[in-house]
């Protein structure tokens, strides 16, 4: 099977994407955990309580929903940078640097034409997260609520794209395709 080698463009722009899809999914982890605002909310009630002092369980979540926002801005940064990123990763192929494969070509195993789909629903989906993130920070008020219904989706699209693509390269590696994390690293394969 032929070794693909990747330039160092693409294998920048992969960490870069990889890079940022980790950090939005620990500032996800992190609002649904920790830094729920019913937890955080709950803390402050807690640290209030020695103190004498109370709040509204309406006060608390502002407060808490304060608290957190430093966070989630930092979400919404990486969420910039990711929109670069993938920009960049759809304008790319049009100047020659990297391609798109087509999924529909007669000569692809079952196998390659599964790889090439998976990577063009995962597309779609982050074009619709992006686009619907964006929606939700510079669109009117009213599509607010319906964007947001639709933008935490990503989450199971992102997690289940991550366990296929490192399974897939993890079987790769070990099978047909030896050297494929070593030429994603540094764009050649590792000497045995």
């Amino acid at each position: 099977m032929e070794k693909t080698n990747y330039s160092k463009i693409y294998r920048i722009l992969h960490w870069a994407i990889a890079i940022s899809f980790t950090l939005l999914l620990i500032t996800i982890f992190l609002r649904l955990t920790w830094m729920n605002k019913y937890n955080v909310a709950a803390i402050i009630q807690d640290y209030l309580s020695t103190t004498g002092q109370t709040l509204s369980q309406d006060q608390l979540i502002v407060l808490a929903k304060q608290i957190r926002q430093p966070m989630w801005d930092w979400h919404i940064y990486i969420g910039y940078v990711l929109t670069g990123l993938f920009s960049l990763r759809l304008i790319l192929p049009f100047f020659g640097s990297m391609k798109f494969q087509n999924p529909l070509a007669r000569d692809l195993s079952l196998k390659d034409k599964f790889q090439k789909w998976t990577y063009i629903v995962f597309y779609l989906c982050v074009v619709i997260s992006l686009v619907t993130g964006l929606i939700i920070v510079f669109g009117p008020k009213e599509f607010k609520k319906p964007m947001e219904e639709i933008h935490v989706l990503g989450i199971y699209y992102l997690v289940g794209f991550i366990v296929i693509h490192i399974a897939g390269v993890l079987i790769a590696e070990f099978t047909s395709q030896k050297g494929i994390i070593s030429r994603i690293v540094s764009g050649s394969k590792k000497e045995s």
